[in-house]
């Protein structure tokens, strides 16, 4: 066993690079809202990360090899961040969690219909997403199916459907 894990146990070593709970939001508002820079993940984050943890988060994210980060040409002052190759293979972790998080807790409407459809749709939707995700975070060439385009529509719908049911 390597020295300053708990245990070579493969879980106990996930949830060390993972560390909490704010480096899986941080992940998945990269992988499914797709913001990459500092300010986006701070001020549209649905659960209000306070800067110093965002700011924690991303260093250690980058350190683990979860995240990359590269000077953003267009800003001096800002940073793009990138999801890497072991991070877009958490899709179908964060598609199981999603399910299962569906299935036991009292969940939005708007902001579990992504996991519904990710359960819904199964590993062949979770490799489109993947490949999708490889080309805007790696480069590599863009497919024909955009999943992040469906994903959002379906979350903009289920938005506006919200709405007109509250007016």
């Amino acid at each position: 066993m390597n020295a300053g894990h708990r245990s070579g146990c493969p879980i106990n070593l996930t949830l060390e690079m993972l560390g909490d709970r704010w480096s899986l939001i941080v992940i998945r508002d990269v992988m499914f809202g797709n913001r990459r820079h500092y300010r986006e993940l701070l001020t549209q984050s649905e659960e209000k990360i306070a800067s110093n943890i965002l700011a924690d988060r991303l260093k250690r994210l980058v350190q683990t090899g979860l995240l990359s980060r590269r000077d953003d040409p267009s800003h001096k002052q800002k940073a793009i961040y990138s999801l890497t190759e072991p991070s877009i293979q958490l899709v179908p972790l964060l598609a199981h969690m999603g399910a299962w998080g569906r299935r036991y807790t009292p969940v939005s409407r708007p902001l579990s219909i992504r996991a519904q459809l990710l359960e819904e749709g199964g590993p062949p939707l979770w490799e489109a997403f993947m490949e999708e995700l490889r080309a805007l975070h790696l480069g590599t060439p863009a497919p024909a199916r955009s999943v992040l385009a469906e994903l959002q529509a379906a979350y903009l719908a289920v938005m506006a459907q919200e709405e007109g049911t509250a007016a």
